[in-house]
């Protein structure tokens, strides 16, 4: 599981090009071999020897490039040069060379890892001091006077480092014409304009204080869409001008764009940016605020919907044209096509749904028994746009907010293979909408949008590695080498992805495979690592290099156990099932699951034969089949009472949460707030409800505050307002507060539910809990009873241990049925 952009404080940015190795492509880093008289790096993935560049003349065990120090097993590279040459807003013309010193403390002063303990016991002032007077007196000389080392610790000959050019005006004309320096990223708004009136204004009011957010430098452009798509010109002021597409027709790039008037150069230098002739529909902020405030303003709702039919929406023409606008105005540079809509598509490519409401849009059982007509029609259809998203860096976003489905299993594809976000939503006027808009642009303290666009990941291991694949929001490049394993997981047969878009929260799953066993000797290490290049507001290219480093083991060792993290196999096994969900019924999921866990506690656990009172797992084991229990009965496997929407909703969000966001979703937590003391986490159990206690109750996608019966009935007779009652005043305040944090830290925001023991939104809580106590129990000691035929945690485990410690012969594959409604006697 990897976070390829994580935030944390000690991350050194260099301001100079990484070392690669010249046979496979690893970057330089604490783990290579130096040879320091001979001025040599040895590999450690295929132990190439390669030679430093003339500027790390100066190497030495006491005086080390940041990359080569023992504690920076990530560092990340902002090179001038390299931004430089793709135009990103650096001047070609070299104005000033930075000494070796300045080179190595590059961003000291925006990096705090920089002036930290290099672990020679002082100060870190003190460090920074001894390491600066190392930099200044080696051979006895200064390091300003070497003519090789003005430049930094630059690859390759000596040159000077170009400075960042101060940013000029700005025009459509100048960067649709090849220049394109100051260019920020650029936004498409794809707006419904069949939504109700209400939801209509909230979402133009919302729209407005977006525009006010961007930096003058974005590029904005305005698609709205019913029957028909129009394409707003922002470069006319004289009055509003649309061009006018029909709803029914699949449209190319190539049409879209000669529709438009937007041409381009089919034949161009390599490296250099597309020239395009200049054009109104796609242009800066600072040039077209008046005209897009004023375009936003005048939306209105389009003509109501005749009674009993469903408004005309061709909402796959509308993503199609604003790709096509995009694709010929802007390469490779970062943008995003934002769909608003709150209805399904009823007319055109990516049709969901008749226009008669008379035909119901599809449920899991139609997609199962085949009687959805459009839905492999429009998923065809929209993984073609998926991969003219990923040929030009676009990313697509969806805001839905309906009371019905909208659409999003048939987008599905193109959103998550792009990296975009979801959301959905019950109104524009939701508190969950508006704080998704105010967190999706957002900034830093440099006042760039905390946004990462045209991102690869390359994977480097040794030779004793395979790499399979990976899960998450990312697509295959299939670019192939010695390292690719030949079994497949998701997105494999490459070393390479590319992703649209991340956050510094989204989290990707490798998957590796051991290469030969026989040539494996326990004791020696191996190595993955992971370069991550990205586009980060007008910075330019970063290149961030994470290398890891882990130890072989023979097959029976203890140190297996030890090293065993049982949340992280919980995440990933989630991963491979909601995978698997894709092309398999759930029952052969769940099947999969069962019998992957059976053999799991054979293999761990400490048992007699053919004796399950014996049986034991050690506690790096002991959490993982109620993690598995749980997830077998969660919203990713069992879509009983769920729209194929929301499922794929669900999914979209595990598969890129990391592990502690996952866990939440597998198994939610569960905290008691009583009388008695603070809040305590308790069991995730029925027996857990109690009529003088309150719970919070948090599963990632809805957060419950449970009253317990005596709780609200002192709650309903306004006990907490006396102020002899301060306790109770205090006790019911706690979980609420907590509630709103875990709300305001999460995006897109969770459900807030509140609910009494008894009541009708307590299902919710008691859909989630261990059914220990059913309609079925002989003794129930006074606790609340859930009707349900589903298995309990501890029948689970009983019949887990009993097939766990037979032989390899006694066991049998699972029962096809699903094992939450089946008997005692076929669960396995």
């Amino acid at each position: 599981m990897c976070t390829p952009l994580a935030q944390f404080p000690e991350l050194p940015v260099l301001t100079y090009d990484p070392l690669i190795c010249t046979r496979c492509g690893g970057v330089l880093n604490p783990y290579a071999r130096v040879d320091y008289p001979s001025r040599i790096w040895v590999c450690p993935f295929c132990f190439q020897r390669n030679p430093f560049p003339r500027s790390y003349a100066g190497i030495g065990e006491n005086n080390l490039p940041a990359e080569l120090f023992p504690t920076y097993s990530a560092v990340e590279y902002a090179s001038p040069s390299a931004n430089s040459g793709l135009g990103i807003g650096f001047s070609n013309s070299a104005v000033s060379g930075l000494s070796l010193n300045s080179g190595f403390n590059a961003r000291a002063g925006s990096s705090s890892s920089l002036n930290r303990n290099w672990g020679d016991g002082s100060s870190p002032s003190t460090a920074r001091a001894n390491m600066e007077h190392r930099f200044s007196k080696l051979e006895g000389k200064s390091w300003g006077s070497n003519p090789n080392m003005n430049q930094g610790w630059a690859n390759g000959s000596p040159r000077s480092m170009p400075s960042v050019a101060s940013a000029s005006s700005f025009s459509s004309l100048s960067v649709l014409s090849g220049d394109v320096r100051g260019v920020g990223p650029a936004f498409v708004f794809v707006v419904d304009v069949c939504s109700r009136e209400e939801d209509l204004r909230a979402l133009k009011n919302e729209l407005l204080l977006v525009v006010e957010q961007l930096p003058e430098s974005a590029l904005v452009g305005l698609v709205t869409f019913d029957s028909m798509v129009r394409v707003h010109d922002l470069g006319f002021p004289e009055c509003s001008r649309v061009v006018v597409f029909h709803g029914e027709r699949e449209l190319s790039a190539d049409q879209v764009q000669q529709f438009l008037g937007i041409y381009r150069k089919r034949y161009q230098q390599p490296g250099k940016p597309p020239i395009i002739q200049n054009q109104g529909y796609l242009l800066p902020v600072s040039e077209c605020e008046f005209s897009i405030i004023t375009a936003i303003e005048e939306i209105h709702c389009s003509t109501a919907a005749r009674p009993a039919f469903r408004p005309l929406r061709c909402t796959g023409t509308a993503i199609s044209v604003a790709l096509g606008l995009v694709q010929g105005c802007l390469s490779n540079m970062g943008s995003r096509v934002m769909v608003f809509t709150s209805g399904p598509a009823t007319l055109g490519p990516g049709i969901v749904v008749d226009p008669d409401r008379s035909n119901s849009i599809r449920t899991h059982r139609d997609l199962i028994n085949g009687y959805a007509p459009y839905y492999l029609k429009s998923c065809s259809f929209y993984k073609r746009l998926s991969q003219r998203l990923s040929d030009a860096s676009i990313v697509l976003d969806l805001f839905a907010c309906s009371l019905d489905q909208v659409g999003a299993a048939e987008l599905k594809v193109p959103v998550e293979n792009s990296g975009g976000f979801m959301m959905l939503g019950e109104s524009f006027e939701s508190y969950e909408f508006r704080k998704c808009l105010k967190n999706f642009f957002s900034r830093d303290e440099q006042g760039n949008l905390k946004m990462y666009f045209d991102i690869t990941i390359e994977v480097v291991t040794t030779q004793d590695l395979k790499i399979c694949g990976a899960l998450g929001p990312c697509v295959s490049l299939q670019k192939s080498n010695g390292l690719v394993s030949e079994n497949v997981i998701g997105e494999g047969g490459t070393n390479v992805w590319k992703v649209g878009t991340l956050t510094n929260k989204t989290c990707i799953a490798f998957f590796f495979q051991v290469g030969d066993e026989q040539k494996i000797q326990p004791g020696t290490a191996f190595f993955i690592q992971f370069i991550t290049s990205y586009r980060y507001g007008n910075s330019g290219i970063r290149k961030r290099v994470t290398t890891a480093a882990r130890r072989w083991v023979s097959k029976n060792s203890p140190e297996t156990a030890s090293g065993f993290d049982q949340e992280a196999a919980a995440s990933v096994m989630a991963r491979l099932a909601i995978h698997r969900m894709e092309s398999c019924y759930a029952r052969d999921v769940i099947r999969w699951l069962d019998d992957a866990l059976i053999r799991f506690a054979s293999k761990f656990g400490d048992y007699i034969q053919e004796d399950p009172s014996t049986f034991r797992l050690s506690s790096n084991f002991s959490l993982y089949p109620q993690f598995m229990y749980y997830l077998r009965r969660s919203q990713f496997i069992d879509v009983f009472n769920s729209s194929p929407d929301e499922a794929v909703f669900f999914r979209l969000m595990l598969n890129r949460e990391g592990v502690v966001g996952s866990l939440i979703m597998i198994q939610p937590t569960l905290f008691q707030y009583s009388f008695e003391g603070p809040p305590v986490p308790v069991l995730l159990d029925v027996r857990s409800i109690s009529p003088d206690i309150i719970l919070l109750f948090d599963s990632f996608f809805y957060v419950v505050i449970h009253y317990g019966s005596k709780i609200a009935q002192w709650r309903k007779l306004g006990y907490d307002k006396d102020p002899n009652h301060e306790n109770l005043r205090k006790l019911l305040e706690a979980p609420e507060i907590d509630a709103e944090q875990l709300v305001a830290e999460r995006v897109p925001p969770p459900k807030l539910i509140k609910c009494d023991q008894h009541g009708s939104q307590a299902r919710f809580l008691l859909a989630k809990l261990n059914p220990s106590v059913t309609q079925n129990s002989t003794y129930t000691d006074g606790s609340d009873v859930i009707l349900t035929d589903d298995l309990s945690l501890q029948v689970f485990i009983e019949h887990l241990q009993a097939l766990a410690v037979q032989g390899s012969e006694g066991r049998h594959h699972l029962c096809p049925r699903n094992l939450n409604k089946a008997s005692p006697e076929e669960i396995f």
